[in-house]
């Protein structure tokens, strides 16, 4: 494609910390243009976390005009601190010469690096069009040399110049190409996407943290499995998660409108729906993958069985995880939530014991991602409904075994206390005074004070047995009573009995 200067006059929104750095620059005679994919933010008005500039500075002026700067890199990148801003994502800003690099003997890295080329050969090193953009916030120009703009208002993902040379110059573009489509909710242009399948392979020479950190941004995207189904149209996934590559075709049983591969994806698909963690985007994109291996046929049912599929994933997905290096937590959730996903919910046969083992499995503080999961899974086959009536029953079962339970635990004051208090040795009428003091703070919890219990404790220390016994046994009823309120309150909140 001929390239196509256009320099337009733009007022785009520069926070106050970054213009400085261009007013810096421009003031000591130097070129300053932010430049990039923070340009990209700008004009469609997302949020912008990196800030990047490029200048015709060499990296030792530029640290000369700045109070406090890092320059720890071989291409020229100095980083301009900025000390009194605590937010991470914005007090470094990167200063980089103009910069030629040549030679990409490892599709990763340049063989060299020259500074001080003009605007004109920075851009044009640049990976795709709508990155290779220049905004000058001084002058309010904006630099598009290579159609950029058009192409970011018709979503399309085009290489600057020749792709496969790109592509050779970083491997990981491919999969920053798919990233960005899925961000932008736009299209891979079709050079450009015959390029990525032609040199797909070459990814495999990506550092594998590399790889992950782009593919979690495409999980992380606003929709995430079109950049999943492209990953693997294109010839990407691959070289990243091939072992999602196995459900293609993998025909499921009368319950599931999809194959295996679509099924994960489309589980994946309604996690972003709920906006869940990257934890529960990788279990739902991973809670299915051994379903291929563990597929039998049954002539008694007449349909596929999948038998310990949740077993077999738990450990294929933790293997996985680990080779793409992502932390013990994530790996170690993830795997959890796929080893369990098939818990048992059938109301006519569930007890609250058998909910309580689940709990205890899983940990209090996941069995509500698990459920998730569940509701994620659902959907993932085609079905309407997230929650049928035994998932909404099962997870009352659930709020109803992990509510913390009324008993004399629930007052300021123990038998302990009451015995010091009040002189008096262990027996039957501690429980019955510690009973009645819980029926009427359950009528009036203002009275739940030390204070206040000890002077009805004396009150009631002075009853003869029978009537202090009467008064407890009316507090136990009373404590049932309320906690009966509370499950019949949590079970019309689920819509169950």
């Amino acid at each position: 494609m001929a390239k196509q200067e256009t320099k337009n006059i733009v007022d785009l929104d520069v926070p106050k910390h970054v213009l400085s750095v261009a007013e810096t620059l421009h003031n000591a005679g130097f070129d300053a243009y932010i430049i990039g994919g923070c340009v990209r933010g700008m004009i469609m008005k997302y949020p912008v976390a990196d800030w990047d500039f490029t200048t015709n500075a060499t990296p030792e002026q530029i640290q000369d005009l700045f109070d406090h700067t890092v320059y720890e890199n071989d291409y020229g990148t100095v980083g301009v601190v900025f000390d009194d801003i605590k937010d991470p994502a914005q007090n470094l800003i990167e200063v980089t010469p103009y910069r030629k690099e040549t030679g990409y003997s490892d599709n990763r890295r340049p063989d060299a690096v020259m500074f001080g080329v003009s605007l004109e050969e920075d851009l044009s090193r640049r990976d795709f069009t709508i990155n290779a953009l220049a905004y000058n916030p001084i002058t309010k120009e904006l630099v598009d040399l290579h159609n950029g703009i058009a192409d970011l208002h018709n979503g399309h993902i085009r290489a600057v110049g020749n792709p496969e040379e790109r592509f050779n110059e970083d491997a990981l573009r491919m999969m920053r190409a798919v990233r960005i489509a899925t961000q932008l909710n736009g299209s891979i242009e079709e050079k450009t996407g015959e390029a990525i399948r032609k040199h797909a392979d070459s990814l495999a020479v990506i550092a594998v943290e590399r790889v992950r950190d782009e593919f979690v941004k495409i999980l992380m995207a606003d929709k995430p499995a079109e950049g999943i189904f492209l990953l693997k149209e294109i010839g990407l996934m691959r070289h990243i998660i091939p072992e999602l590559l196995r459900g293609v075709s993998i025909e499921q049983n009368q319950a599931h409108k999809y194959d295996v591969f679509e099924h994960n994806v489309r589980t994946l698909e309604h996690a972003r729906v709920k906006e869940l963690s990257l934890e529960l985007r990788l279990a739902a994109l991973l809670h299915d993958i051994s379903k291929p291996e563990t597929r039998e046929w049954s002539n008694e049912k007449q349909d596929w069985t999948f038998y310990t599929h949740e077993v077999v994933g738990a450990r294929v997905a933790r293997k996985i995880l680990r080779r793409m290096r992502f932390s013990k937590d994530i790996v170690d959730m993830a795997s959890l939530l796929v080893r369990w996903h098939m818990f048992f919910s059938d109301t006519e046969q569930v007890t609250a014991a058998g909910v309580r083992r689940m709990v205890a499995r899983v940990g209090a503080q996941n069995i509500w991602d698990l459920i998730d999961l569940r509701m994620c899974d659902r959907i993932g086959t085609g079905r309407p409904k997230e929650q049928p009536y035994r998932l909404r029953k099962y997870t009352a079962m659930v709020e109803e075994v992990l509510r913390e339970p009324i008993t004399p635990g629930t007052l300021v004051i123990d038998g302990s206390m009451l015995m010091k208090e009040l002189d008096m040795k262990p027996g039957p009428r501690i429980g019955y005074m510690l009973h009645t003091l819980l029926a009427e703070v359950l009528e009036d919890p203002t009275k739940n004070e030390k204070e206040v219990l000890f002077v009805r404790a004396k009150e009631l220390s002075q009853m003869p047995d029978e009537k202090l016994a009467a008064l407890g046994e009316k507090g136990k009823v009373r404590r049932m009573e309320e906690e009966q309120e509370e499950i019949m309150s949590i079970r019309k909140k689920h819509g169950v009995r």
